[in-house]
Order: C-alpha cells, then sequence, then structure tokens
C-alpha cells in the first residue's frame, strides 16, 4: 500500500458534506469511503466492529447502504443504530468498543445536502492526517486489501441505542436533580433527536410540549430548530412555557428561548455553565474554549470570573482539539455547539441543554435571569455566497479589510473567512458602536460582493 499523502479533497471541517447523489456524496464515493476507513481501522485479530448511524434525511436511506457493503468488504461489522445525534454515535462507538463510528448528517443544513463524520474508537473525531490517510486509499486499488469471502462482515441493528443514549445523557444531571413543573418546549428540527430529546425530558419528570419531531425525509432543519428558532419563540409565548430549546438536525448544537421569547445563544450558554461550574467546585482547570467567532462579551465575562478564553478556527472538532492539549472542560461555539468533556467528546445539544435546566432548578430563576450572564458587544454576521475562487484573494477585499481594522483598532474584531461546509464568505464584525459595526460591515459586504459570481446576502 502506497504511503499516504496529507492533502484533504474529500474532507472538510466536518467531514464528507455536500449534496446528496452529487459529488462527493455519491453513492460511489460512500462506498469507497467505507472500504478506505475499515480497512484503516482494520487493526488486530479481532473481530472489527463499525457503529452506524444517521439523521432523518432521505438520502440517509442511500448512504447507509452503500457504507454498509463498502464496510463488510473490508471485513468490518457494521452496527446499524438508526436515526440518532451525532453525539450518541460518539459514546455508542466508546460503550460498544467499536473500532470506528460513523455518522450520515449534514447538521443544520437543507434536506437536500448530507454528510458523512467519521470517528474513532476513542470517540473522537478523526484528526486532519487520519482524514488525509483515509482519503489516500480511497484513490487507490484496493481489491488486494479487501476481506476473503470467509471474512466479509456482517451487518446487525442495535434495537436498544436509543435508550443507552437516554440514559448517558441523563446521568449527566448533578444527582437527584428532575425537571418537574418545568413546561419545556423542545424543537428537534424534524432531525435526529426527535425521539430521544423529548423522551429525555419527559422521563426527568417536564411538562414537554414538542415541535419539529415529525420528520418525513425532507423536512429536516425546515423553518425550525437552532437555525429558525422563531416558531419555538412563538410557541414559548403561547404555551406560557418555562424555556424553549431548539436543537439542529442531528443534535450537537443548541440554542435557548427564554420564557420572554429572547434568544439566548451559545456563548451565553457557555458563560453560564462555566460560572455555575466554577460555583460548584466543578471546574479543574480555569480556562474555556470558543472559536474566533465569540463575542468579546464573553471574554471579558470570563476574565471578571478568573478564567481564561481560549480561541480556536471555527468548527467543534479544533475547539475539541485545543480542550484535550489544555484539559478543559467546557467548549463550545456562539452558534450553539457544546462540547463538556465531562460527559462526552463532541458536541451534545441535549446534555448541554440538561445543565442549564439544572441552573434553572437549583437557583429557581427564570430562564431570563439565569441565562443572561453578560451583555454582549455589539456584533454583526453576514453570509455571502459565490461560485467559484476565491474572494478572499482579491485586492478589493484585502484593502477593504485592512482598512476595517484601522477603523476598529482595540475597540473590536472583524474576521473574513470562507465557510468550511459551504460556498459562503462569512464576515463577522464587533465593537463597542454599534453604527461603527454597521458601517464596517456595510463596507466590507460591498467588497466581497463586487467579486463573488453570486452577490445576495444571504439573511
Amino acid at each position: 500500500m502506497s504511503k499516504a499523502s496529507s492533502t484533504r479533497r474529500l474532507f472538510g471541517t466536518d467531514g464528507i458534506r455536500g449534496l446528496a447523489n452529487c459529488f462527493p456524496m455519491t453513492i460511489d464515493i460512500a462506498q469507497k469511503l467505507g472500504q478506505a476507513a475499515g480497512i484503516f481501522f482494520r487493526r488486530g485479530d479481532h473481530r472489527h466492529r463499525v457503529v452506524l448511524g444517521k439523521d432523518t434525511r432521505l438520502s440517509g436511506y442511500m448512504l447507509e447502504n452503500a457504507l454498509v457493503s463498502g464496510f463488510l468488504s473490508a471485513g468490518m461489522d457494521v452496527t446499524l443504530v438508526g436515526p440518532l445525534p451525532t453525539p450518541a454515535i460518539a459514546m455508542l462507538t466508546r460503550s460498544l468498543r467499536a473500532d470506528l463510528g460513523v455518522m450520515i448528517s449534514a447538521s443544520h443544513n437543507h434536506f437536500g445536502d448530507n454528510g458523512i463524520k467519521l470517528f474513532g474508537p476513542d470517540g473522537y473525531k478523526l484528526s486532519d492526517e487520519d482524514e488525509a490517510r483515509i482519503e489516500a486509499l480511497m484513490a487507490q486499488d484496493l481489491s488486494d486489501y479487501l476481506a476473503p469471502p470467509q471474512d466479509v462482515g456482517r451487518a446487525s441493528r442495535l434495537n436498544d441505542a436509543a435508550g443507552r443514549y437516554i440514559e448517558s445523557a441523563k446521568t449527566s444531571l448533578p444527582n437527584r436533580c428532575r425537571l418537574d413543573g418545568l413546561k419545556i418546549v423542545l424543537d428537534c428540527a424534524n432531525g435526529a433527536a426527535y425521539r430521544v430529546g423529548p423522551t429525555a425530558l419527559w422521563e426527568l419528570g417536564a411538562d414537554v410540549v414538542k415541535i419539529g419531531c415529525s420528520p418525513n425525509g425532507t423536512n429536516i432543519n425546515h423553518r425550525c430548530g437552532s437555525t429558525a428558532p422563531q416558531r419555538l419563540r412563538e410557541a414559548v409565548l403561547q404555551e406560557r412555557a418555562d424555556i424553549g430549546i431548539a436543537l439542529d438536525g442531528d443534535a450537537d448544537r443548541l440554542i435557548i428561548i427564554d420564557e420572554r421569547g429572547e434568544t439566548v445563544d451559545g456563548d451565553q450558554v457557555l458563560a453560564l455553565i462555566a460560572s455555575h461550574w466554577q460555583n460548584a467546585g466543578l471546574l479543574r482547570s480555569n480556562n474555556v474554549v470558543a472559536t474566533v467567532m465569540s463575542n468579546l462579551g464573553l471574554e471579558r465575562f470570563l476574565q471578571g470570573q478568573g478564567l481564561e478564553l481560549h480561541r480556536t478556527a471555527v468548527g467543534d472538532r479544533y475547539v475539541v482539539e485545543r480542550m484535550r492539549s489544555l484539559g478543559s472542560q467546557i467548549g463550545g461555539e456562539q452558534s450553539g455547539h457544546m462540547v463538556l468533556s465531562d460527559y462526552g467528546t463532541t458536541g451534545d445539544g441535549l446534555v448541554a441543554a440538561l445543565q442549564v435546566l439544572a441552573v434553572l432548578v437549583e437557583t429557581k430563576k427564570p430562564a431570563s435571569e439565569a441565562c443572561r450572564m453578560f451583555t454582549p458587544f455589539p456584533q454583526t454576521l453576514r453570509s455571502i455566497r459565490f461560485s467559484e475562487g476565491n474572494p478572499l484573494q482579491a485586492d478589493c477585499v484585502i484593502d477593504a479589510q485592512r482598512h476595517a481594522e484601522s477603523q476598529l483598532q482595540d475597540r473590536g474584531r472583524v474576521l473574513l473567512r470562507a465557510s468550511g461546509t459551504e460556498p459562503l464568505i462569512r464576515i463577522m464584525v464587533e465593537a463597542d458602536d454599534g453604527q461603527l459595526v454597521a458601517s464596517v460591515a456595510d463596507a466590507l459586504t460591498e467588497a466581497v460582493e463586487s467579486v463573488a459570481r453570486l452577490s445576495s446576502p444571504i439573511k
């Protein structure tokens, strides 16, 4: 077998992702990935196992079968668990002592997209280097490395997978903590948590109002979930609920709506959990990990608590890598990814929501009070779609960014980046003055749009 290249062309910031039935999300790529990943993780003489889950997208059936055939031909036994959150796959990979975990999902994207995420036997997403090695194998003729007839794998279904994850999530609550008396509206985005989310909260005693829990294969993330919380906001107010919880398609992130209908983003949740754990003596280190997108208000708040904020590139995998190197227990993203290393190896919206609910129970404060930990700096986020090339390399965009930075200086920050999952340029501007933020963001948007082939901002 030839030496693996370090180049990743199929893998992005969160596995392989794209439009279903189009390159690279095709059945031949999925089958080849199953073969290559199976061969890569085939170590030792034991029967090798892969745990395979998915969200509720229609194309999940197609990709699931292609992956299964690839893994079986590589000599891997496949344990199918059906629609479950991404963190459940990471948990089951560890608890079942599997060699590999696979989640078929495009997270918060619309139903037409899909993706494939890989987890190692320790439950962590693969490193860039391992993904590059698997991708290099996919480019080779693997005929000589496939299993002989007597060693072809078997596929089976784990019927109690959902129950295992529910019990695991519930154990993240402090001892004897119950949710009796809390009325919770839960929006599961018609995605992977549509069964396990409501069940876990109900078993803990909550009065659960369900929305976004009727997947049909094409309505995942459609006007619901953490990226579109308006329906949840309306339901919280109508039901006079104590809190609303919105998950995304694979339930690795959450957004909170308080009883007044106001949004609580991931930065506020990070601050809440960090402060609560610190006061309870649960923190073993004085740091929290977030990305470059997190608000300066979070950083200032944590400094006031004697905690240090470490920033990474956007993507929960980079948050987890920094957490592991620092020994951090808490990390996440403004978008709602919350990684609590005491309870899991990847973002888990349900577990993070349970930590927030535990604070409400313990403090007896309404969500509007308990979840408002700091006043955020004025910040604006823009997304601009493009068709080809890299608008960030255009001279006019570079000049506009330099001018923006000179305007802000130490009053704020500006960030331009290409999305790792969609053909979008992301613009973030924040400062202590809202008018300054708006004018700087407008100038940067105009510069990027002037070189982007498709120039309609995405609200």
